[in-house]
């Protein structure tokens, strides 16, 4: 409901801000409310992580159930409460070429403005979790080749993901990650680096090509700081789990203690208030669209 009336889109955003002088954050939202805090925070880009969108939309973790209709719908949802771009998280595309065409015609329209497509075999898990699988080069090739021929728009950029570290080594990672440059991804990202040293060498073998990392909070990938990442080139850094993390262990704190106490008094002091809380979704241009729009016309009791 935030942002009704909507700002004009500019749609080469993400692209320019991949350009520009600066690492670009973007921290990763499951729902429509943490990407709203991600966007009121400052940051230029919200992240729509799989594994998050698992979590709150179903329930279940990311080992490959959610669907592209559900992956789509939560992505629209997401790119409507925000003015930032939106990068979506579409796993492996939800099948083949064919399906893979379908998945980005649907996100481009949902507004998305990244795509990012991995190898994994579907159905995938998440690329921190053991056991993983990867699909041959070519195939993967063929994905990338059919979203570059039926995209819409040059500014709908490609987020090409390989996962073979685990699987194959880090060398066939790189391997694959060139074919995949070659094939038209516009992003690369290597996931799931076990090493700083790793991680050097994934910003040495692409010195010029926009890259990603995934600094996923209590992965398989060591945190480095924010001017390391700078120094080595990353153009797009993703922390996509902080939100659904932090949260979650509030609400089981909280939860905990209102079970244990039988009231929400020991923990009204962690909370935002009532007032807080209706500013952030966006009471305020409710109500000014409302006096511009329907003056006479009043919200129920406790708006």
């Amino acid at each position: 409901m935030a942002h009704l009336l909507k700002k004009e889109r500019d749609p080469g955003r993400l692209r320019k801000l991949l350009e520009g002088p600066e690492p670009v954050l973007a921290p990763g939202a499951y729902d429509c409310l943490s990407a709203l805090l991600i966007e009121q925070a400052g940051f230029d880009v919200v992240y729509m992580t799989d594994y998050g969108t698992a979590a709150s939309y179903l329930g279940c973790p990311d080992v490959g159930i959610v669907s592209s209709t559900e992956e789509v719908s939560q992505a629209h949802r997401i790119v409507q409460a925000v003015n930032v771009p939106v990068i979506a998280d579409a796993d492996t595309g939800y099948g083949n070429a064919l399906n893979v065409i379908h998945t980005v015609n649907e996100l481009e329209q949902a507004g998305v403005s990244a795509m990012q497509i991995e190898d994994q075999v579907s159905p995938k898990r998440c690329g921190h979790m053991e056991d993983k699988a990867v699909i041959e080069t070519e195939e993967m090739v063929e994905k990338i080749r059919a979203i570059v021929e039926s995209r819409r728009s040059k500014d709908f950029l490609i987020i090409a993901r390989t996962d073979a570290r685990a699987v194959e080594g880090l060398d066939s990672a790189l391997e694959r990650a060139r074919s995949y440059r070659d094939a038209g991804a516009d992003v690369l990202f290597i996931e799931a680096p076990q090493s700083e040293e790793e991680v050097v060498a994934i910003a040495k073998a692409f010195p010029n090509v926009p890259r990603l990392l995934n600094c996923l909070e209590d992965g398989k990938t060591p945190l480095l700081t924010y001017a390391r990442l700078k120094e080595l080139g990353f153009r797009l850094i993703i922390y996509p789990l902080s939100t659904l993390f932090t949260a979650t262990r509030a609400m089981k704190e909280s939860l905990a203690q209102i079970r244990a106490q039988g009231t929400p008094i020991p923990v009204l002091d962690r909370m935002v208030s009532f007032q807080e809380f209706t500013d952030i979704v966006g009471l305020p241009e409710i109500q000014e669209i409302r006096s511009r729009f329907a003056p006479g016309h009043f919200a129920p009791a406790g708006w």
